[in-house]
């Protein structure tokens, strides 16, 4: 059947994907993707050879309209990001709003996500939480933030590298630098490292060791 394959792909290990996932991929006219060399990459692994367009923040807006008409008229597309889930923090939302607007069917699997198992290995209480995503580097940061000092749940983060002692600073200014959290680095990946303390900690750890890679972030919410 002609429609729309959201397929998450490993946010590390390339053996983190399912059989399902691995048969749509290969079974789909196109498979699009956020960048085809991280792409490509993936499909030597597991021997896969559909043909791979690209799809990412900056042309989708001018694409989109066109994948959803190729789908109606009987493709079968698969839309994949570099790591995780499409439209978590990557190229996704306005492909599937396009499609359902179009009376396209859109299916999404479940697979890979980096903010389940960083709030898993947290050890921080994981029956209620919220996914924030990146913050706003510049415009509306600040807000942001304040907003959060009164979240109860558990809150999940993903930050830029060069910018995690940073959003850990503003954190623990608004927040207190005794709330505790977990920085989550390369998950899955053969460096995989989960250091856990609280805000004050982290920035001293993080400040004397610059970070790389991939990077979640998890912290508790208000007591």
């Amino acid at each position: 059947m002609n429609k729309l394959f959201i397929v998450p792909t490993p946010v590390g290990n390339l053996e983190d994907i399912t059989l399902r996932a691995l048969r749509v991929l290969a079974e789909a006219d196109i498979v699009l993707a956020e960048d085809t060399r991280t792409t490509a990459v993936l499909f030597k692994k597991h021997n896969i050879h559909t043909r791979l367009l690209s799809h990412h923040k900056f042309n989708e807006h001018q694409t989109v309209d066109t994948i959803a008409g190729r789908i109606a008229a009987g493709e079968t597309v698969a839309l994949v990001s570099d790591a995780g889930t499409p439209g978590i923090s990557d190229p996704g939302f306005l492909l599937v709003r396009t499609c359902l607007q179009h009376g396209v069917e859109v299916e999404c699997l479940p697979g890979a996500t980096a903010l389940i198992p960083a709030l898993v290995n947290s050890g921080l209480p994981c029956d209620r939480f919220c996914f924030e995503g990146f913050l706003p580097q510049k415009k509306g940061r600040k807000t942001r933030l304040s907003q959060l000092a009164g979240e109860e749940r558990t809150m999940i983060f993903y930050e830029a590298p060069y910018r995690l002692v940073k959003t850990l600073m503003q954190l623990s200014a608004v927040l207190g630098g005794d709330r505790r959290a977990c920085v989550s680095r390369e998950l899955s990946k053969l460096f995989e490292e989960n250091q856990r303390g609280t805000l004050t900690e982290l920035t001293a750890y993080y400040t004397a060791r610059e970070p790389k890679g991939e990077i979640a972030l998890v912290v508790e919410g208000r007591r």
